[in-house]
């Protein structure tokens, strides 16, 4: 059995949720309820995921759809604390620096349709 935990703590200018357990299709729900019902127009999101032990496409997925949902609200993510399996998706798939970078505050100048470097503009993830 997989103990998947999701805990949001919201400080003035920033929401900070820490995940632990398997970050996959099953677990995912948990996580999506939690950046759906809080407020995150104009704060930073940083979503700490040390204790994520692994992170399937799914969640990959909805990492990259909640960062384009913090711009488009003038916020930012910021995903932090990264090791083992989950860091290397995001190496695998050319995501790490756009979604662990502190300075990430605008969308990305070499793409400026908003897609994910190094996806082909028809396999992007898909918006929800």
């Amino acid at each position: 059995m997989n103990d998947f935990t999701v805990t949001v703590r919201q400080h003035p200018q920033r929401t900070v949720i820490s995940v632990a357990g398997e970050l996959d299709l099953h677990t995912l729900p948990a996580l999506e309820e939690a950046t759906y019902v809080i407020p995150l127009g104009g704060k930073a999101l940083h979503l700490e995921l040390s204790g994520v032990s692994f992170m399937d496409s799914s969640g990959l997925n909805h990492l990259l759809w909640l960062r384009r949902r913090l711009l488009a609200e003038g916020g930012r993510l910021l995903v932090t604390d990264l090791q083992g399996q989950p860091a290397s998706l995001l190496h695998l798939t050319e995501t790490y620096e756009l979604l662990t970078s502190p300075s990430v505050s605008e969308p990305d100048r070499r793409h400026p349709e908003g897609g994910v470097p190094g996806i082909p503009r028809d396999k992007q993830p898909c918006e929800r």
